[in-house]
């Protein structure tokens, strides 16, 4: 958005003489263009707005409401103000370096006589664009130039008593000569999102329509997402399949109810719910028809802001075996049976009780779950969970769309709704660019420069360069499982080292061409302290094959102090096309080095190396899983020096402090039955490093582990398929 520039009005004269050059040059033109002699100007691209919710300091601020991030903010009600004192300066962090074009200045009351506007490439050396000693403060737009990735403006004298106050410091430019056009933000959601009303006709038949497309398609390209408008529905069972999300759309999860049930079966698969990957339920309220809902479920299936007027099945019927699963922010009324689900993870809800347990179910912020009593029954109970922020989603404001974004909790323990309240801040979709298939790197990067947030319609999107998150703040929220597929080895994704991004309901799916990394969040070297603001990472999914050759070195670098991983499956392919030990080689799926960093629901599996890597200081997880890799050829393929293999989840010797709750690992070498794992956890032997209610096991008798973590811990069983465990370490 612009900020007006008010200009001092010219003399009559000079609107006579400006309508008399126009008449001379519209003839001219005519002449030229008869004589067959015009020219086209040579096509540049137009400026966008490069600051919008970069990070930014100041050499002072006023008081806690006026700080340096609001000048930056895209509020023009609120303002930076410095104190009462010459010379102050604010600094703009862009990113990355730009091409700069103009500033835009609103000045407060409080503004500035004298000032430079000065810019930087390195944060040190600065050379002044514009200078004045005559400022009139209101908006003013200044024309500069210059390759910088800093921009500060410096205040050399005061126009009041006060110090400094700006409503907005806004930056223009472009990026590797990109720019182009303002790219609108809004718009509709594209031909794959459903959206439905109680009045709408034969709401059942599409539903079906659409299970029956994805029941199967597990690695297909078929994205879904049906969206319900408030109100009550009757007589609804909507089947879920692959790639489809059902989500209510009012601001709460009883604005919308259907007295009837969201199922997800596992008749597609004779029963066994082992593969029910990719899919989502959210922001619903169910009456469940037999009283209880079923939701037989694996990996990358969430189930969040949920109320059940009942109890929850999480077992397919017939009760053959699943291997989920997640909850948050959930509400269920009844009981929860997972019955034969080998293990599962509920944040920050409330239950009416738990039935039982196979190997590792694993809580913390729920009320009403079972005390810890770890192993027998197998439950890891913790009363709160220390930091969480729950994830973003889409909602209607009257007619109009907008994304909710849920703000941090410090002890979290039961739902963020309960009571109808609702903390956290609503962005209007026109704030977002919507991505729709054939967007591409480019378009998406410009947005993003622009200002805008992203909302990735349902869809399977191919990028030919890394998607850049640069801005403080910044929301990209994927529908419908939205999948992005980095060609010719790019990174899909990077996340600079600032505040407060939301990454939320998408899919990377590695390409042909080895990637180095996947995903980043921040780059190498990340030192900014994020504790405030963090960055989250929430129901975003990786794979490595499956649905064709895939490769990547690290799915996943988290560089950013203060990250929390929420619910994340890393999944290097055991099935599907395009796999096997070189086919989809990925040697590592997570790396963490920021410091500070907490995952709650951590699932990752079948790597070549390391699964988990973790070097950064005060690390949490709480509740990991994971299956080595099935398709080692022999035990030389996983000899790590003098270790058999190598761990599933390994922190570093460096490490001074770290801690592990509820955290499993399992072997199923099916193509070489003899491999023996060393251990499942590799850890330094500190008193800063703790974990608590560890297992392996080995699946069958596939591969056998000879310890839990390092040396400690009973060898698997040898033929049955009994965990061996550890209550805490050291």
């Amino acid at each position: 958005m612009s900020v007006a520039l008010v200009r001092p009005s010219r003399p009559p004269v000079a609107a006579l003489h400006r309508r008399r050059a126009l008449g001379f040059a519209l003839v001219a033109a005519l002449v030229a263009t008869l004589l067959g002699v015009a020219q086209a100007a040579p096509a540049q691209a137009a400026p966008v707005l490069l600051s919008q919710g970069s990070p930014v300091t100041a050499s002072s601020e006023e008081n806690g409401g006026t700080a340096a991030g609001n000048a930056v903010d895209g509020d023009g009600g609120t303002r930076w103000s410095s104190a009462f004192s010459d010379p102050q300066w604010l600094r703009i962090d862009l990113g990355s370096p730009a091409a700069l074009s103009r500033v835009e200045l609103s000045w407060e009351a409080a503004y500035a006589k004298g000032y430079r506007i000065e810019l930087s490439t390195n944060g040190s050396d600065w050379t002044t664009a514009y200078s004045t000693t005559t400022g009139r403060g209101g908006n003013e737009t200044l024309g500069v130039s210059g390759e910088a990735r800093y921009v500060r403006l410096t205040g050399t004298e005061r126009a009041t008593g006060y110090g400094y106050s700006l409503w907005e410091f806004k930056v223009f430019g472009t990026r590797d000569g990109g720019g182009g056009p303002e790219i609108p933000g809004g718009g509709d959601l594209g031909p794959n999102v459903h959206v439905f009303d109680p009045s709408t006709p034969d709401i059942q038949g599409k539903v079906d329509e659409i299970f029956e497309q994805q029941e199967e398609a597990q690695f297909g390209s078929g994205r879904h997402a049906l969206l319900f408008k408030p109100g009550t529905y009757n007589n609804l069972n909507a089947q879920i399949g692959f790639y489809t999300q059902i989500a209510g759309l009012g601001l709460h999860p009883n604005d919308t109810t259907f007295n009837g049930d969201v199922t997800v079966d596992a008749g597609w698969f004779d029963g066994n719910a082992t593969q029910n990957f990719w899919r989502a339920a959210e922001n619903l309220t169910l009456n469940p028809v037999s009283g209880t809902n079923r939701w037989a479920v694996s990996q990358a299936a969430p189930f969040r802001r949920m109320h059940v007027k009942g109890g929850l099945n999480l077992a397919p019927d017939g009760y053959g075996w699943a291997s989920g699963g997640y909850i948050a922010d959930s509400k269920i009324d009844g009981e929860v049976g997972p019955y034969s689900q080998q293990q599962w993870y509920t944040r920050d809800s409330s239950v009416g009780g738990w039935t039982n347990a196979v190997w590792n179910m694993t809580f913390s912020g729920v009320q009403g779950a079972p005390a810890t009593s770890y192993p027998n029954p197998p439950y890891t109970t913790l009363d709160t969970t220390p930091i969480s922020r729950e994830k973003p989603f889409l909602y209607l404001d009257g007619n109009e769309y907008k994304v909710f974004v849920p703000e941090k909790r410090v002890n979290a323990r039961g739902v963020s709704w309960d009571g109808g309240s609702q903390r956290g801040e609503s962005i209007p979709l026109d704030r977002f660019y919507v991505v729709k298939q054939g967007a591409t790197a480019a378009t998406i990067n410009a947005a993003l420069a622009q200002g805008l947030n992203l909302l990735f319609t349902p869809g399977v999107y191919h990028v030919d360069r890394t998607i850049e998150v640069n801005r403080a703040n910044t929301v990209v929220l994927g529908l419908g499982l939205a999948t992005v597929i980095p060609d010719n080895g790019v990174t899909a994704m990077k996340v600079a080292d600032v505040d407060g991004v939301k990454l939320a309901g998408f899919l990377i799916d590695a390409g042909p061409v080895n990637s180095p990394t996947l995903l980043e969040i921040g780059p190498q070297g990340a030192s900014a302290d994020h504790a405030a603001n963090p960055t989250t990472v929430q129901d975003v999914f990786i794979r490595i094959g499956g649905a064709g050759p895939g490769k990547a070195t690290t799915s996943l670098v988290v560089n950013s102090h203060d990250t929390i991983i929420d619910h994340t499956w890393v999944w290097r392919a055991d099935h599907g096309e395009g796999w096997g030990w070189e086919t989809n080689r990925a040697d590592y799926g997570v790396r963490v080095n920021g410091d500070d960093v907490l995952a709650t629901g951590l699932f990752v599996e079948h790597f070549n190396k390391y699964d988990v890597e973790w070097y950064g200081e005060r690390g949490r997880t709480i509740f990991f899983q994971n299956e080595k890799a099935y398709d080692a050829p022999n035990q030389a393929a996983i000899q790590n020096g003098d270790t058999k293999g190598y761990a599933a989840y390994r922190v570093d010797d460096s490490v001074e402090q770290h801690e592990g709750w509820g955290m499993g690992s399992y072997c199923y070498y099916n193509v070489d039955p003899t491999i023996i794992q060393e251990h499942g956890f590799k850890a330094p032997v500190k008193p800063g490093v703790r974990f608590h209610n560890l297992l392996v096991v080995s699946l069958g008798g596939h591969g056998q582990y000879q310890h839990v973590i390092n040396n400690i811990g009973s060898p698997t069983s040898g033929t049955s398929t009994i965990p061996s465990t550890v209550v805490n370490f050291p």
